[in-house]
């Protein structure tokens, strides 16, 4: 797993216009270099985008080394090359390749060699005579008068090359100390960011992977759900030929069957629901305004059945980045389950809303919803979210598929939320959500 690294520019030149390019450019003095590695220490750990971390590596190279111009190259290993991520200053693209090959002299000598090579070197400075020519012949087609090894733990996971140098009026041996303190920050700040780039890949291709296995089971689940319906219709096509004078039985299989397909429908509307990643599309929203929009929607069937509602909204709920409409479904599925469960009795069904914070000072907009209905057995607790688990087995309107508390379960879980039941049989249920609030 490797961290997907942009493809480098595609302009010609590239300009750092922060730079001079005439010949009476000196060298930085020494409080100068001291001040650049310091302030460059602070401004890294602040960085996630690689990009833009680049090119403040690239300038501040450049800066310490009296350079021009220069180009930045990122170990890509799921290609097994170096890639180039960045390029400052006056330097045609042609100079240097968007990527270069593991064996190439370059990332071979500076491997072999784990320093910086300039150009002023000496042969015995150098010490490996066998790279040694290969590199100096590919700096000089890249225009390229330094190579500055990012090394972790030996492991040279990017370099730099820079050209273009004017005569240095300061000491050398200090500005390549300077360059290797600020070439071990860039690489610890690089590697932090491959290795969240890659973290993240990780979390999605696990996140896929689970979501693979719950299409499996929701497979089988589907099958055996679909057969009974399926059986019904089956017995009606097969008995209607010789039936179809006898209208109670027409009449009464009619609506037998009817009521399956309705069921098969919905069956199939929620698996594709659930299949169908929906990244959330977050947008700064008031949870007060959407709790009062769904109880609104049930009000009347509420009502129809005898059941009260209670709505005790806090006034202090803070917003949440949230998708409404998922959220919606996510309120209206509990709601009506807590309708249904009331239906022939009557009952109470509050719903409230609270500022809650929990420990390390997060806070989430918390949401209690609560019923006096039926109840849930204990042993079912732990399962209510499971794919096609139902404690509904009515048969028509009211029967369950078994797939919409997964779905609210699966909506929350992408929110970085949390979904919690409790319950008693003949008292009630209560469902607890909790989003993670916007900062204050």
């Amino acid at each position: 797993m490797s961290a997907e690294v942009p493809q480098g520019p595609r302009d010609a030149l590239f300009v750092m216009p922060s730079h001079p390019t005439n010949t009476d450019f000196l060298a930085p003095s020494s409080s100068e270099l001291l001040n650049i590695v310091t302030q460059f220490t602070i401004d890294l750990g602040a960085m996630t985008d690689l990009p833009t971390l680049g090119d403040r590596i690239l300038q501040e190279l450049c800066r310490a080394a009296s350079a021009t111009h220069g180009a930045l190259f990122l170990l890509d290993r799921e290609h097994e090359c170096y890639r180039r991520v960045s390029m400052v200053g006056l330097i045609a693209s042609t100079c240097t390749p968007p990527t270069l090959t593991m064996n190439h002299p370059l990332p071979h000598h500076l491997l072999a060699t784990n320093r910086i090579m300039m150009d002023i070197d000496s042969t015995e400075d150098l010490q490996e005579i066998d790279s040694e020519t290969g590199a100096r012949a590919a700096m000089k087609a890249m225009q390229a008068t330094q190579l500055v090894p990012h090394l972790i733990q030996g492991r040279l996971i990017a370099f730099s090359i820079l050209g273009g140098a004017m005569s240095i009026a300061g000491d050398t041996v200090l500005t390549r100390s300077v360059l290797a303190a600020l070439a071990q920050v860039s690489a610890n700040a690089l590697d932090t960011i491959v290795l969240n780039e890659d973290l993240r890949r990780s979390h999605t291709l696990i996140k896929r992977t689970d979501r693979l296995k719950s299409l499996e089971t929701i497979a089988g689940g589907f099958a055996h759900e679909i057969r009974n319906p399926l059986t019904s219709i089956k017995t009606f096509i097969q008995l209607a030929p010789q039936r179809k004078d006898d209208p109670q039985f027409i009449q009464e299989f009619s609506k037998v069957v009817l009521d399956d397909v309705y069921r098969i429908e919905r069956l199939i509307q929620e698996i594709l629901d659930y299949a169908r990643y929906m990244e959330p599309k977050l947008t700064d929203e008031d949870l007060n305004d959407i709790v009062a929009s769904c109880l609104y929607f049930i009000d009347v069937k509420a009502g129809s059945h005898g059941i009260k509602i209670e709505k005790e909204l806090a006034e202090d709920l803070p917003r949440v980045m949230l998708d409404r409409q998922q959220i919606k479904q996510v309120l209206l599925n509990l709601l009506l389950n807590a309708v249904d469960s009331m239906i022939g009795s009557g009952g109470r069904l509050r719903v409230q809303t609270c500022r809650l914070e929990k420990s390390r000072g997060n806070v989430f907009a918390h949401i209690e919803i609560e019923d006096s209905g039926t109840g849930i057995q204990e042993a079912n607790l732990e399962h209510i979210f499971d794919p096609f688990f139902t404690t509904k087995h009515e048969s028509g309107e009211h029967e369950g598929t078994g797939l919409g508390l997964t779905i609210v379960h699966q909506i929350i879980q992408e929110h970085h939320g949390e979904i919690r039941v409790k319950s008693s049989v003949g008292v009630g249920t209560t469902f607890f959500v909790d989003l993670p609030a916007l900062p204050a």
